[in-house]
């Protein structure tokens, strides 16, 4: 079998973008060809074109154009030829898609075109109650009306998302997105930096980051040790129209809280694991996924989260077995939950334990990629 997936990121140094969507289809993509899987990637919106081998991935880098008009339509009509071609040339069986901004809109196919949901602009805008261009909704529309099938990696997202598009809810096909997990492992989780909180993710509005400043101000109120780490690209607010949201923060931290916060922007992906191992807590107040990588990467690191409690996180964590789930705009509650682990170690190390036992159970990349499998098959029939 030979699956190609069409992507507009991809963690690799010759790729301009590297998000969650690209950790999660590097960590399928990785897996499938383990298992004796052709993978083809193609990477849309790059800078040069290029074809590149990567762990037995080949990659097909297209570079983004613009025309003198209608360059959305264009481009894709010139994506979609290239596609083609390289769909015929190396008979790839079956192509995936992610439904943002509905890239596969106005796009055929010879073979079978599945598409996951990775989170569409619709979807989001339905969680973060602000609303949608026209154009993004019909785009993100006509790609899934085209598709032959769905995965949700969230049973969450794949409910929402049907009833924003109007979808049969049997042709959608939950399965978590998965780690390997002999990448993610802490030999000493109870060593760590004390009265840490990290936060990993892209500093924006629906993330649950002003949210987060409150907590950290709730936090320092109770105990002026704690701190606060960051890591993640800033983003424009859409709400204020500020071009920074990480500025928006700083403006919400006490002058006692501002000392303590430690933010690193972007950094390589290589380097999170050892931010992560060194947290005391790491917390995701988010108001919109459809799964969360780091929650899971956090977990299978033996670390103890305190994540938001909106629909998603429900299927990652169960509340006080192997995490926490509050409400974000809650931040008494959230900060006294932090509290509770910064002064217990001792109930660090188990929900840390318990937090790996349930990756294992349900984000294994070695059981995701089978019914990866599986669900392409079917499809093939």
């Amino acid at each position: 079998m030979h699956i190609g997936y069409i992507t507009p990121e991809y963690p690799h140094p010759e790729v301009s973008h590297a998000a969650g969507i690209a950790t999660s289809i590097k960590n399928l993509a990785n897996s499938l060809v383990k298992q004796g899987v052709r993978v083809t990637v193609f990477v849309y919106h790059q800078s040069k074109d290029a074809v590149i081998e990567a762990e037995g991935v080949t990659l097909h880098l297209i570079k983004k154009q613009s025309f003198k008009f209608l360059t959305w339509y264009y481009y894709r009509k010139l994506v979609n030829r290239y596609v083609n071609t390289i769909v015929k040339q190396e008979q790839i069986h079956l192509l995936e898609a992610p439904d943002w901004t509905g890239i596969t809109a106005f796009m055929q196919f010879k073979v079978p075109l599945v598409i996951r949901f990775h989170g569409s602009d619709a979807y989001f805008c339905k969680l973060e109650g602000r609303k949608q261009k026209f154009k993004n909704f019909v785009f993100e529309k006509l790609a899934l009306q085209k598709a032959k099938a769905y995965i949700a990696p969230t049973s969450y997202a794949g409910e929402e998302t049907a009833k924003i598009f109007g979808l049969k809810r049997n042709n959608i096909k939950t399965i978590h997105y998965g780690l390997d997990l002999d990448r993610f492992v802490n030999t000493h989780p109870e060593q760590f930096q004390p009265k840490t909180l990290l936060y990993i993710g892209t500093i924006i509005r629906k993330k649950g980051v002003l949210e987060l400043a409150e907590v950290f101000n709730r936090l320092i109120d109770k105990d002026p040790n704690a701190q606060l780490l960051l890591i993640g690209g800033d983003s424009g607010d859409i709400k204020t129209g500020s071009t920074s949201t990480y500025a928006l923060m700083q403006s919400l931290f006490s002058e006692t809280a501002k000392s303590k916060v430690n933010y690193l922007g972007k950094i390589p992906y290589s380097e999170v694991q050892e931010h992560i191992k060194n947290a005391h807590v790491c917390t995701f107040p988010s108001f919109a996924e459809t799964l969360g990588m780091v929650t899971i990467e956090s977990m299978a690191l033996q670390k103890p989260v305190v994540n938001t409690s909106l629909g998603w996180a429900q299927e990652l964590i169960d509340d006080e077995v192997n995490g926490y789930l509050i409400y974000p705009k809650d931040t008494a509650a959230y900060a006294k939950k932090i509290i509770t682990l910064f002064e217990d170690k001792a109930l660090c190390l188990k929900l840390g334990q318990a937090a790996r036992k349930k990756v294992e159970l349900n984000f294994d990349i070695q059981k995701q990629v089978k019914k990866n499998i599986d669900y392409y098959q079917s499809l093939l029939l």
